[in-house]
């Protein structure tokens, strides 16, 4: 049987009640829409307009995502029309409040309009939006906006299958929460987290596949139980609706989460029979399934519903109670038709066809076996469609990245020709002044100076000739000597051991040139 899990984007949306069409919120939206064009000054009604947009977009996203980004690029319009129209001052002096909020719309819009692209399957639109978004929260020192637009990439890079970034991504999220004390982004980040853990078992094992698979059913069913216990504290603490209403949401996810590995993996505290493990794993499921089941129905989530409906009707139709079964495969169904999810749909018509199979009900199993086809058809049409632009998508962006990386090296090569010309030039300027001033050394002889005089010439030029060589050979010494302090020392003195006997030598002859020199 197949259970669906919940994960965790997070909308940067006005309110919570995402699930629910509501036409009269829909209808106040428009009404602030008209009334704000109005407004004398423009700046307040402005405001006015993105919140309004923004929830709009939030009421249809789920049954009209086309149009819901079209609301989003209004809201990202009508804020970088404002911050455009205000830019020098925003340069000359520390932001203010209203173009504060202008950013935050703006930065919210990203985040919306990269979710509905990456529902879509425009992978690449969907993270320019989503790292757009980050760099504007980052600039406004906003840490939650910060953990929130991590959080999303993460989700998007684990679709992608980058694990790694993903999972670096989501602990940059957590830690980031955990520093400004956001529960529900802790909350958010746990579950994610868990659900990789789950999906991939754990990325670092290096055991056999079904133990490291193991590790991560148990990792993932820790970070699932820490992620329940928050936001059940949520639920506790908090006086803001929208909060609990979210942080449920976030609950019946989890529970259902933590009942699909119970399910498909048997209890892993179990120490009897594999068989009874995985009996017992489907009571637990069960448990855990109507739980979320009542959660989802007291915030009013029918999508959550339809599938928590579905995946109990499953556990009853294989413990062999087939009424039991019908009667929460017909609810899913209904729900489903109400909602028109072909994903759902889907579930319940494969649920009741086997259900009407059992009955012996050729005729009514054959009805939901078609409607089981057309739906599933619709959907592969769908992913089709979508793995059409990923791909597309994908060439692209890696025909950038490629474009990128040879701008890249011929640049580097670039430089390091005008660097390698210069350090030549460099070099042999060097190398000419040692010439000379070794030139002036041999001609101490026959050019009048006292002794103290030839010392310090010989002396100066020999400290050149040390520096130069410690200048050329520095490269290698840091290779030979990994960078160790103690070892480069080591090198420098074997230079200055090598130099010393030359260094005495010119010094006696140049002495003993000057000495006889003096006595005739």
């Amino acid at each position: 049987m197949i259970a669906r899990f919940f994960i965790t984007f997070l909308i940067l949306f006005q309110s919570y009640s995402v699930h629910a069409q509501d036409q009269h919120l829909i209808d106040s939206c428009k009404t602030v829409i008209e009334e704000a064009k109005h407004l004398p000054d423009g700046q307040a009604g402005d405001t006015s307009i993105c919140n309004a947009y923004m929830v709009w977009g939030e009421q249809i996203f789920l049954r009209n995502p086309d149009t819901a980004a079209i609301l989003f690029q209004k809201v990202r319009e009508t804020a970088e029309r404002n911050l455009a129209s205000d830019l020098p001052a925003a340069n000359a002096a520390p932001l203010s409040s209203l173009k504060k909020k202008y950013l935050l719309s703006l930065a919210d819009a990203l985040n919306n309009i990269g979710y509905i692209y990456n529902s879509q399957g425009n992978i690449q639109k969907a993270l320019d939006y989503l790292h757009k978004s980050l760099r504007i929260e980052e600039g406004l020192g906003n840490k939650k906006g910060v953990a929130v637009a991590l959080n999303n990439l993460g989700f998007m890079y684990m679709n992608q299958g980058d694990i790694q970034k993903a999972l670096e991504l989501h602990h940059k999220s957590l830690k980031i929460s955990e520093e400004i004390g956001s529960k529900r982004g802790i909350a958010s980040s746990l579950d994610n987290i868990g659900y990789i853990y789950n999906k991939q078992g754990d990325p670092s094992c290096t055991a056999s596949k079904e133990e490291c698979r193991k590790r991560g059913i148990e990792s993932a069913l820790n970070y699932y139980q820490k992620s329940l216990k928050i936001y059940e504290e949520i639920i506790g603490d908090t006086s803001d609706q929208a909060l609990a209403v979210s942080a449920k949401q976030g609950l019946a996810g989890a529970l259902n989460n933590i009942g699909v590995i119970y399910l498909n993996h048997g209890d892993p505290s179990c120490t009897a029979s594999k068989e009874e493990c995985l009996r017992a794993g489907v009571e637990r499921a069960l448990s855990y399934y109507h739980k979320s089941l009542k959660i989802w129905e007291e915030i009013g989530d029918r999508e959550g519903v339809a599938y928590s409906l579905k995946n109990i009707g499953d556990i009853y139709l294989d413990n062999g109670d087939v009424s039991g079964a019908k009667e929460y495969a017909k609810q899913s169904m209904q729900l489903a038709k109400d909602l028109g999810f072909p994903e759902i749909i889907r579930n319940a018509a494969q649920l009741l066809t086997k259900i009407h199979k059992k009955q012996g009900k050729d005729k009514e199993a054959l009805a939901s076996y078609e409607l089981f086809i057309q739906m599933r058809d619709s959907i592969k049409n769908e992913e089709t469609q979508k793995a059409s632009i990923r791909q597309q998508t994908k060439y692209e962006f890696e025909k950038a990245q490629l474009v990128k990386e040879q701008e890249e090296k011929e640049k580097a090569r670039l430089v390091a020709e005008v660097t390698g010309r210069r350090d030549n030039l460099q070099y042999s300027v060097i190398l000419i002044a040692l010439l000379v001033l070794f030139g002036g050394v041999l001609s101490l002889g026959f050019v009048k100076v006292s002794v103290r005089m030839a010392e310090g010439i010989i002396f100066f030029s020999f400290l050149i000739l040390f520096e130069f060589l410690l200048v050329l050979a520095d490269p290698y010494i840091e290779g030979w000597s990994g960078g160790a302090p103690g070892f480069k020392l080591l090198f420098n003195a074997g230079i200055a051991a090598l130099i010393f006997p030359m260094h005495a030598f010119f010094e006696s002859k140049m002495k003993g040139r000057l000495v006889r020199r003096d006595a005739v």
